[in-house]
């Protein structure tokens, strides 16, 4: 199966999506010349898309001389592919493609700081979410660490994503993993010593206290640092213009309003159901309840699909995909890392990334963080 992302929030048509992901594979050497692509029918049935949508992208691709059809040997990638040619126009048309954006948006008067925040949030969430599939595909969380690899294993953040991918921008030859299998699941993982790190955000109902109770009591006896990241925003996230009319909590009952929910044992789930048992309402009361999601992009761009009325999520989430928000939670998120690795040469350029100021102006351009406390750090045993 090709490695394509269809982003439904652009106005960009699908299939110029499939054409453009498809000449991204040959000019990454990804599919190579003579190569077979799928058929119309396979690829529209992996995409779930109509035919006719697979067959206007390999159209755009054969007029251009890229791909060859020929009746009873399939669809596959021509010689022309490898002609420098066609890298050097691939790219001349990105540049203007972002030259282009730049302009609208500077004339808009967005500044160069909002600009590099929303670019990188939006190609953050693009890698997470492609990022997820595969390894879910892959089953890369049962593999053990690399010694070179810094393997992240927790909740979904996309202060964290913009984390890494600073550190990767800094260091290319830097090998990170990351694996979204919720808050506990990042302990659990240290715990296991499958991870380097985990990010995590977990109230304990009965300190009212984020993080190190869990710590505590997961890890015990061993040294560990909580290096904190930022306090988020969790709310509830709509379509605009509210057109179910929700305003609280108690609104998931209702019978109009399809809910869409994040997995066990991340911190929103845990988080949710403890507000649900404060409120005194059921699990069974809300429709969609069971449907889980491992992100908040994901909850993001399901809601943004009209896949789901509202999901529970955080307010950064919520903007890249310009939904409604109402705020209800203030949390603590977490970096929770064994004091050997903390130590570890490998990991000082991320931790230094944190208490860099063009990182925390960054994360302060996103919106819905509070990054007075970032990098701050504490030991515990």
């Amino acid at each position: 199966m090709l490695d394509i992302y269809l982003d439904s929030t652009t106005q960009v048509p699908l299939y110029q999506q499939i054409a453009e992901r498809v000449r991204q594979l040959i000019a990454t050497n990804q599919l190579k010349s003579g190569e077979h692509l799928p058929t119309v029918r396979q690829l529209a049935s992996d995409l779930h898309l109509n035919i006719n949508t697979i067959v206007r992208a390999y159209l755009e691709l054969e007029k251009e001389g890229i791909i060859i059809s020929r009746r009873g040997a399939g669809t596959m990638v021509s010689t022309k592919a490898n002609d420098p040619k066609f890298l050097i126009q691939r790219q001349r048309r990105l540049s203007n493609v972002v030259s282009s954006n730049i302009i609208e948006a500077l004339s808009l008067g967005y500044s160069p700081e909002e600009l590099d925040a929303a670019f990188h949030i939006h190609l953050a969430r693009w890698k997470e979410e492609r990022t997820n599939r595969a390894e879910k595909i892959n089953g890369k969380f049962n593999k053990p660490i690399d010694e070179s690899t810094i393997r992240i294993v927790g909740s979904h953040d996309l202060a964290l994503s913009l984390l890494i991918s600073q550190l990767k921008h800094e260091k290319p030859e830097s090998e990170v993993e990351v694996i979204y299998s919720g808050s506990l699941g990042g302990l659990i993982a240290l715990q296991e010593e499958r991870a380097t790190l985990a990010g995590i955000h977990l109230l304990d109902e009965e300190t009212g206290e984020y993080n190190y109770p869990y710590v505590k009591h997961l890890l015990p006896g061993r040294e560990m640092a909580i290096v904190h990241l930022a306090y988020r925003i969790q709310g509830l996230m709509f379509a605009r213009n509210n057109p179910k009319r929700i305003s609280e909590l108690g609104d998931l009952k209702r019978p109009d309003i399809t809910f869409i929910n994040r997995q066990k044992g991340s911190g929103t789930r845990i988080l949710l159901d403890l507000e649900l048992r404060k409120q005194g309402i059921l699990s069974l009361e809300i429709n969609g309840y069971e449907r889980e999601l491992d992100t908040h992009s994901a909850v993001a761009i399901s809601i943004a699909r009209n896949e789901a009325d509202v999901g529970l999520g955080i307010q950064a989430a919520a903007q890249t995909c310009d939904l409604d928000f109402i705020p209800l939670f203030r949390e603590r998120y977490d970096l929770v890392i064994p004091a050997a690795n903390y130590h570890n040469a490998q990991l000082e350029p991320l931790l230094r990334i944190v208490t860099d100021d063009e990182f925390k102006k960054v994360i302060d351009n996103v919106g819905g963080y509070d990054i007075s406390q970032i990098g701050s750090t504490n030991f515990y045993k």
